[in-house]
């Protein structure tokens, strides 16, 4: 039986001026996986990912998100179509608490989003929302903290916990480990696992860790200049030449067996 396709891109071009950042991509995303982006910087990726949240306006090609076209939707309509965000830099409101962060996150799933003017007893019924992505993530027992104060490691997961709570059914996921110590790294790829398998979410991530990248990805597409280099899951990529030429061979050295297990 065909997988569902949740997401796909055709003849995807974005340029700034003489520069084609994204050149005519053709991307198909399976329902219920995690699809790997990886490249060499300035490949295209970001770029991509900004494309496909509606950040940028393409310069030509189409983007789906289950079967209807969203091309040309602001941004916050994507959101509201079921579509999540990271970004490659924390985005937090440092001075409120993980729980308020959270909150303020799921207020995403009503229509009075972020109308500060309301009293807040008016949000409460967010709040259960709110505590059940910090159990999720594992940041119940620091929902009171500040933001701030909160370990990178920590951020990360809250961040996480902010895409979760409006309860969308895609994740793009900007470098998710960035800045994680190595001991935390193994956490967050279970957590983005968990969040897959129990959610019936599909997770798009862009990601330099390659560890990461082989271990969780059920399908990998390499970007280069602008273009879709090569596809497939993670063993035919480790496996094809022309992406160890051009990208994982001379930047990451041969991978180990381990790191292309699924």
């Amino acid at each position: 039986m065909d997988v569902p396709i949740i997401l796909e891109t055709r003849n995807l071009r974005k340029e700034f001026g003489a520069l084609v950042a994204v050149d005519n991509v053709d991307l198909r995303v399976q329902a219920n996986t995690v699809h790997a982006i990886i490249g060499p910087n300035g490949a295209g990726k970001t770029t991509l990912f900004n494309l496909l949240s509606n950040a940028f306006e393409p310069t030509a090609g189409k983007v789906f998100f289950e079967g209807r076209e969203t091309t040309h939707l602001p941004a916050h309509r994507i959101a509201h179509l079921g579509i999540g965000r990271s970004f490659q830099i924390t985005n937090l409101f440092p001075n409120l608490t993980a729980l308020e962060n959270a909150r303020l996150a799921a207020q995403a799933m009503g229509r009075d989003n972020f109308r500060f003017l309301r009293t807040a007893s008016h949000f409460k019924r967010y709040e259960g929302r709110a505590w059940e992505v910090l159990r999720q993530v594992g940041l119940e027992e620091r929902a009171l903290m500040l933001a701030r104060t909160l370990p990178h490691g920590d951020q990360r997961k809250l961040e996480l916990a902010l895409i979760l709570a409006p309860d969308p059914r895609l994740l793009l996921l900007d470098e998710p480990t960035a800045g994680m110590a190595a001991e935390q790294v193994p956490e967050m790829m279970g957590l983005i696992n968990q969040i897959r398998l129990a959610g019936n979410k599909t997770v798009i991530l862009v990601e330099h860790n390659m560890s990461v990248v082989m271990n969780i990805s059920d399908r990998i597409t390499v970007m280069h200049q602008g273009r879709i280099l090569a596809e497939g899951t993670p063993a035919e990529i480790s496996a094809n030449i022309e992406v160890q030429s051009a990208y994982l061979g001379r930047l990451y050295g041969k991978l180990s067996k381990e790191e292309v297990q699924l």
